[in-house]
């Protein structure tokens, strides 16, 4: 497509253009912030399948409390996707 002509094109054709083209910008953001969130879910399950690097018998308090970050970092991310009051802390 070729760049309209400011001096020949009406002002709402050019405005059209303009959002369009900001509009695209947008949608090819949101794509890209999308697959980041997916990668860092599927890194996150895949830690979470393999019990966070911890086996039954390493397993402390340290390990619960650590847990217990996660699960409330988690849970203000869960509310804000869904536009849920966040969880008190």
């Amino acid at each position: 497509m070729t760049r309209p002509n400011p001096q020949t094109t009406p002002h709402h054709e050019l405005r059209a253009e303009k959002a369009r083209k900001n509009q695209e910008a947008a949608l090819t953001a949101f794509v890209a912030r999308k697959a980041e969130i997916d990668e860092i879910l599927a890194r996150l399950q895949a830690l979470s399948d393999d019990h966070f690097n911890v086996g039954p018998d390493e397993v402390n308090w340290s390990h619960v409390g650590s847990l217990g970050h996660i699960a409330e970092r988690l849970a203000e991310i869960t509310a804000f996707a869904f536009g849920e009051d966040a969880p008190d802390e």
